[in-house]
């Protein structure tokens, strides 16, 4: 995988977080260590809109530092950042109290994955039952 396939992909399991509440500003860039996918690109949330780009981000709250692997089962919920932390296998620099609150930002897109989920799923029920309805 490359960087670009690399940046596209965890663009998308950030983008789509609802961020409107959160008043204070947040920035974090990510250092990917890889050979082939390695690169830096930063997530910020700023006055409620969240965005992610593929570039340095030089006043940062965080900087972490991972493999693209570990970042996406962050991404994904399938690691907890606090336990990555600890095991090494995330690094983290900078103020450690705004870097908790990535993990807001992945439980926020969670919580949006789960509702879109929900709703197509209703709209799919509701389909059935129209054309079970009309035979």
């Amino acid at each position: 995988m490359t960087y670009a396939e690399f940046f596209y992909e965890i663009k998308g399991k950030f983008m789509g977080a609802d961020v409107s509440d959160i008043k204070e500003h947040l920035a974090f860039q990510f250092n990917i260590e890889d050979e082939e996918a390695g690169g830096i690109f930063y997530v910020e949330a700023k006055d409620g809109v969240l965005y992610v780009e593929p570039y340095e981000y030089y006043d940062r709250d965080a900087m972490f530092t991972c493999t693209p692997e570990v970042l996406m089962k962050i991404a994904e919920g399938e690691m907890d950042p606090v336990w990555a932390f600890t095991t090494q296998k995330l690094k983290v620099e900078g103020n450690i109290d705004k870097a908790l609150k990535l993990n807001d930002i992945i439980q926020r897109k969670k919580k949006e994955m789960k509702k879109a989920v929900k709703k197509e799923t209703n709209k799919t029920k509701k389909t059935v039952r129209s054309k079970a309805a009309k035979k």
